[in-house]
């Protein structure tokens, strides 16, 4: 197999995929055909205003910044014409039965639009077969306290790289590195009515963010009862659904924000910290 030819980056617009496409843009590591970004459309402004910041930084060293996107995750969850990937969901069943919906979101939302635009740009967009030996080079943002999360990419055209590893770098690497050179305010991305937030993330966006507040209670609400498009199919959700895992209205939990480590991850499409979590098995309290 010929070594890949075109080269590009995974952009979360976190803090380690800030940290390689700052390096590539001072040429400590080698350039980028193209940082991709996948947008859910329901990302913190703060994380917009950041990718903004990023795509003048890569213009001025030759990096094109293309954002892709499947869809308005939020719009698509209740609109009832719309096939949904589920979110994970906190659930109440009827009987008190306390589980977790299967998550979807990061496959369909992030890593299914960038393959699309990876295959566009090598030039064989679905469903054209990818020759045998094509393949580009996917920068990916793990450093090394995620090594776990390391593993080479699914599919025959893509291969993963990981230069922080290479580099030896631990995310406190990247946060210093980031201090150094202004970017020192780099936020972390995940949408913002994500279940995985703890009370510390809905804190802030309560006092700092009102309007992203209200707007992930609005959704809260609207999703009680399953998705729109569950509803509109004529097979209810038994139970409910919420986004705190408190599973009461999120207006209404009693937040108890803890320290929160420097270093913890965001969600990014290959890194998300939540991995690991296995949703509730049928049978066992998940409402179905």
């Amino acid at each position: 197999m010929s070594a890949p030819t075109h080269r590009y980056l995974s952009l979360g617009a976190g803090v380690q995929s800030t940290t390689l496409l700052l390096l590539a843009a001072r040429g400590t590591i080698p350039g980028f055909d193209a940082a991709i970004f996948a947008d859910t459309s329901w990302e913190p402004a703060a994380v917009y205003r950041h990718l903004d910041r990023l795509t003048g930084i890569a213009q001025a060293a030759g990096i094109e910044v293309v954002r892709v996107s499947t869809g308005d995750i939020r719009a698509d969850a209740l609109d009832p014409e719309h096939r949904f990937a589920s979110m994970p969901l906190f659930t109440l069943g009827p009987n008190g039965q306390r589980g977790m919906a299967r998550r979807q979101c990061t496959s369909e939302y992030k890593i299914k639009p960038i393959k699309v635009e990876v295959r566009r740009r090598l030039g064989y967009p679905h469903p054209t077969r990818v020759p045998a030996g094509v393949r580009a080079r996917m920068a990916i943002g793990i450093s090394l306290d995620e090594i776990g999360r390391a593993r080479d990419s699914d599919v025959g055209y893509m291969h993963s790289v990981h230069p922080l590893l290479d580099l030896g770098w631990r995310r406190t690497d990247c946060l210093r590195y980031l201090a150094d050179h202004g970017l020192g305010d780099t936020p972390k991305s995940s949408c913002v009515g994500c279940p995985f937030h703890d009370d510390g993330f809905w804190a802030d966006l309560r006092a700092n963010s009102p309007a992203e507040w209200a707007d992930a209670v609005a959704f809260d609400r609207a999703i009680r009862h399953g998705s729109a498009k569950a509803n509109a199919d004529g097979h209810p959700l038994r139970g409910q659904f919420f986004l705190h895992r408190a599973r009461v209205p999120l207006d209404e939990v009693v937040l108890r924000p803890r320290p929160r480590p420097a270093d913890s991850p965001g969600c990014g499409p290959w890194t998300c910290p939540h991995d690991a979590t296995a949703p509730a098995a049928a049978g066992r309290g998940e409402v179905a």
